[in-house]
C-alpha cells in the first residue's frame, strides 16, 4: 500500500512504515500511535511530501519514536529528510518538542523540534536540516521529547532517495506526435509534460501495455486546439482512435495508409481544407468517420462510399460523391430509364389494387395473425372481435382506431418509431396507438411477418400486443394501455418519484429484468430490445413493469428501411462496444439495463448538464465515485434513511458490472436477476424493523468496508524516480 504520482508530481514511492518490507525496513519499536487528519496541511513546495502523507503521522506515547533501517541499496551519499506537521489539537498549554538521537552519536545541540498548530486552523510543515548525515549500512535513530514537552514525538515522513532506470519509454514516433498536439492546445500543454505513458498516461491519450508503450487514443475533443494535424500522426501505427472534434484544426489531412488499426475518427466541427486522402478508403480497420461541418472538397474516395461504415460528411459544401462527367448521355439514359419505369409502374399499380385484398387475406390466414381459426381476415371488434380474448392479436380497421382514439387527437407520448395515442374500444378495453413515423405502401409483407412473430410472443413483464392495422400506407400498432405511464415519469418527476420508494424501485426493476431475460432466452429466434431505457418500461394498475417496444427496432429496420449500418438506441442508454464495432449481442441490452438501475439507485438522468460536468453521464459519474471507494454517494438522497444500505450496495454493484466497457465483462440477465432478488431479500428481510443504526445516513459505520479506502498513516519514501527523465522505480 503507497502512494505515488499523481498524488506526488515527482512520483515519488510513499510507503506505510506499517509494511516491512525486506530490503529496507528492519523493525519499528512498539509504543506508537498511528494518528490522522482530514485537515488541510500548508505544504509551501511540490518538493515536499504530498498532502495525503502530510495527513498522517506515528507518535511515540511513551516519548520515544525508534527506527532501525537497512540501507544496503541506498547510495553512500544519499541524504535523509524528516518532515513534521502537528495533525493533533494540542491545549493551550501543551507542547511537542523532541530532539533526535544516534547512537554513538553526540546530541545534536539546539537542534529540537518544537511544531504547533496555527492560530488559523492550517498546518505548516517543518523540516530539521540536521538530518543531511551519510547514511550507514544500518541507520539506527530515535526521537526523543525533551523534559520540558508535554507530547511525545511525532514523525509525518522520512524520505530517502535513489533513482532507478526504466526498461523503456513511449515509441518515440508517438511522442514526436502528442508533444506536437499538446503544444498546439494550451490546456494540455499546462498538465501534461514528461514522457506520455509512463509512469502513467497523459489523461487525453491511452496506451498500450507492450515494450516499448504505444499510444492507441488520442481524446482531444473540444480542447481547443488551433493548427494543423501533426504530418507525423502517419508513423503511428497502433493507433486505434482519434478523437479532435470540436476544435479549430485548419489546412489538409495528412497521409493515413499505415495506420492500419485505426477504428474511429472524429474531425468534424473544425476548419480542415482539402481533399480527403485517397488512402483513407482503404484502412482495413476503419468503421466509423465524422468530418461534418468543415471545409473539405473534390471528390469523396470510392473506398469510403462502398465500405460498411459510419460515415458523416454533412456541411461540406465542395465535397461530392462522384465527378461529373459525360453528364449529357448520364441524362439521357436517365430520361429513358425513368420513362420505363413509369410505365412499369402504371401497369404495376393496376395489378396490385387488383390483387391487394386478395394477398391480404391469405397473409393473414398463414400467419395466424387473427388468433382464432374461425375469424376472417378482415376480423374486427364491429365484427364481434374483443380485445379481453387471450392471446389475441387482431387487425383493427383505420376506421375504429380513428374513433377509439377521437380521430389521433388524444396524443400520450412519442418514441424513436412513433407517436402514441390514448384510445378507448367500444368494449371498453383502452388501448395505446402507436403509428410508426415513416409511412410507406411498400414492405407490407414484412410488416405482417413481423406483427405475426411479435403477437406469439406472451410474458407477464412484456407490454402485449393486441392488435395491427395496415391501411392508407399507415402502419400501425396497438397494446395494452399501460395507466401509470413510464418508469422515467416516476423517477424524474417529483411529485411522483416521492410515492417510489426502494422496495419499489427494486420490484420494478426485477419485473423489467425477467421480461428482458425472457426475450433473450425465451424466444427463438431470441430478441435483442437495442433501446432499453426507463421510457420504454411501463407501470401497469398495480404498478409492475412491463418492456416495451420490443421488436420495434428490427421492425423499424427491415420493414421500412431494408438493412442498416447505424447502431440504433439512445443517448445515454447506448453501448459503446456496439456503437463502436456495430456487433450487437445481449449484452448491449444488459449494458443499457444497467444504465436503467443506476438511474434507479441515483435518481438522476443518465445525461443531463445539471447534474454532471461536460462529458459526463450517470455512467462516468458513477464508476468515478465507486473508484475512489465512495460508491455510497451514488445513492437518491430521497431515500436517506428509508433503504437497508447492503440492499442497495447489491445492486450498485451488479449495475457497475452491467456497464463495463466490454461486453465479455458484463453480466447475464439471469445473473442480474438474481442480484435484484438478493437486494429484496435483504431489504423485506427487515422492511418493518429499520434502525438508525443500519439505514443509510451517510455515516460510516454504515457503510460496507469494500466502499472506503483507509487513510494510510506514516510513510517512508523509499525510491525517488526522475520523472522528467522517464524513470520508474524498479521491481521488487
Amino acid at each position: 500500500m503507497f502512494l505515488r504520482y499523481p498524488d506526488d508530481p515527482y512520483d515519488r514511492i510513499w510507503d506505510s512504515d506499517l509494511i516491512k518490507r525486506q530490503n529496507y525496513l528492519v523493525g519499528v519499536a512498539p509504543g506508537t500511535e498511528r494518528i490522522s487528519t482530514t485537515r488541510n496541511i500548508d505544504i509551501e513546495t511540490r518538493e515536499y511530501p504530498p498532502v495525503k502523507v502530510m495527513q498522517t503521522a506515528v507518535v511515540g506515547t511513551k516519548g520515544v519514536l525508534s527506527y532501525r533501517l537497512n540501507l544496503e541499496d541506498f547510495p553512500a551519499n544519499a541524504r535523509a529528510y524528516a518532515y513534521f506537521a502537528e495533525i493533533e489539537d494540542l491545549g493551550q498549554n501543551e507542547s511537542r518538542k523532541f530532539k533526535l538521537k544516534q547512537p554513538y552519536i553526540a546530541d545534536y545541540s539546539n537542534a529540537v523540534v518544537n511544531i504547533a498548530e496555527n492560530a488559523n486552523g492550517s498546518y505548516t510543515l517543518y523540516e530539521p536540516s540536521y538530518m543531511n548525515v551519510t547514511l550507514e549500512f544500518v541507520l539506527s535513530f530515535s526521537f526523543v521529547m525533551t523534559p520540558d514537552s508535554t507530547r511525545g514525538p511525532l514523525l509525518n515522513a522520512l524520505e530517502i532517495s535513489k533513482y532507478v532506470q526504466i526498461a523503456s519509454k513511449t515509441d518515440k514516433q508517438d511522442t514526436t506526435v502528442v508533444n506536437a498536439f499538446r503544444l498546439l492546445s494550451a490546456q494540455s500543454s499546462q498538465t501534461n509534460e514528461g514522457d506520455p505513458c509512463v509512469p502513467t498516461p497523459w489523461e487525453w491519450v491511452n496506451c498500450s501495455t507492450t515494450t516499448p508503450p504505444r499510444i492507441t487514443k488520442i481524446i482531444l475533443s473540444r480542447r481547443n486546439v488551433k493548427g494543423e494535424i501533426p504530418s507525423e500522426l502517419s508513423n503511428m501505427e497502433a493507433l486505434t482512435e482519434l478523437w479532435l472534434d470540436g476544435n479549430l484544426l485548419t489546412g489538409q489531412l495528412p497521409d493515413m495508409s499505415k495506420l492500419i488499426n485505426l477504428k474511429i475518427v472524429h474531425l468534424e466541427n473544425n476548419k480542415l481544407t482539402g481533399r480527403l486522402p485517397s488512402d483513407m478508403g482503404s484502412l482495413p480497420s476503419l468503421q466509423a468517420l465524422f468530418i461534418q461541418n468543415n471545409s473539405f472538397s473534390g471528390e469523396i474516395p470510392a473506398g469510403l462510399i462502398s465500405k460498411k461504415i459510419i460515415f458523416n460528411y454533412d456541411g461540406n459544401a465542395e465535397l461530392h460523391r462522384g465527378k461529373k462527367k459525360h453528364f449529357k448521355m448520364v441524362l439521357g439514359i436517365s430520361i429513358g430509364v425513368l420513362v420505363i419505369l413509369l410505365i412499369l409502374f402504371l401497369v404495376s399499380l393496376v395489378l396490385l389494387l387488383n390483387t391487394r385484398r386478395k394477398a391480404s387475406k391469405k397473409k393473414r390466414e398463414e400467419k395466424g395473425i387473427s388468433g382464432r381459426t374461425n375469424s376472417k381476415p378482415g376480423y374486427s371488434f364491429l365484427r364481434g372481435g374483443n380485445l379481453m380474448d387471450e392471446n389475441t392479436t387482431c387487425y383493427i380497421t383505420l376506421s375504429e382506431l380513428k374513433e377509439a382514439t377521437d380521430n389521433f387527437s388524444k396524443k400520450i407520448g412519442k418514441g424513436s418509431f412513433g407517436s402514441v395515442y390514448y384510445g378507448k374500444m367500444r368494449d371498453g378495453k383502452e388501448i395505446a396507438v402507436k403509428s410508426m413515423n415513416e409511412s410507406s405502401c411498400h414492405g407490407n409483407q414484412q410488416f405482417v411477418n413481423e406483427v405475426a412473430l411479435l403477437s406469439r410472443i406472451h410474458h407477464r413483464n412484456l407490454v402485449p400486443l393486441i392488435g395491427y392495422c395496415e391501411e392508407e400506407c399507415q402502419h400501425i400498432l396497438v397494446y395494452e394501455y399501460m395507466h401509470n405511464g413510464t418508469l422515467r415519469d416516476h423517477i424524474h418527476e417529483s411529485f411522483k418519484k416521492q410515492k417510489l420508494d426502494w422496495l419499489a424501485r427494486l420490484r420494478i426493476a426485477e419485473d423489467a429484468a425477467k421480461g428482458l431475460e425472457y426475450l433473450h432466452t425465451g424466444c427463438n429466434p431470441s430478441i435483442i430490445h437495442r433501446d432499453i431505457k426507463t421510457g420504454n418500461i411501463l407501470l401497469d394498475i398495480n404498478m409492475r413493469a412491463k418492456v416495451s417496444d420490443f421488436g420495434l427496432s428490427r421492425l423499424a429496420e427491415e420493414d421500412l428501411t431494408h438493412i442498416s449500418s447505424i447502431a440504433r438506441g439512445t443517448v445515454g442508454y447506448l453501448d459503446p462496444e456496439y456503437y463502436a464495432s456495430q456487433q450487437l449481442t445481449e449484452k448491449s441490452d444488459v449494458y443499457s439495463f444497467g444504465v436503467v438501475l443506476l438511474e434507479l439507485i441515483a435518481g438522476k438522468k443518465p445525461v443531463s448538464s445539471e447534474d454532471y460536468s461536460d462529458e459526463m453521464n450517470i455512467v462516468h459519474w458513477a464508476r468515478s465515485l465507486t473508484h475512489k471507494g465512495d460508491a455510497m454517494s451514488i445513492i437518491d438522497p430521497s431515500l436517506e434513511g428509508n433503504a437497508k444500505t447492503e440492499s442497495i450496495w447489491r445492486v450498485v454493484e451488479i449495475a457497475m458490472q452491467c456497464v463495463e466497457q466490454h461486453g465479455a465483462s458484463r453480466p447475464r440477465m439471469q445473473e442480474i436477476i438474481l442480484a435484484i432478488q438478493d437486494a429484496i431479500k435483504i431489504e423485506k428481510g427487515t422492511e418493518n424493523k429499520l434502525k438508525s443504526s443500519s439505514s443509510f445516513s451517510g455515516s460510516s459505520s454504515s457503510k460496507p468496508h469494500s466502499s472506503r479506502k483507509t487513510l494510510l498513516t506514516s510513510f517512508l519514501e523509499i525510491e525517488s524516480p526522475d520523472v522528467s527523465n522517464g524513470c520508474l522505480p524498479s521491481a521488487r
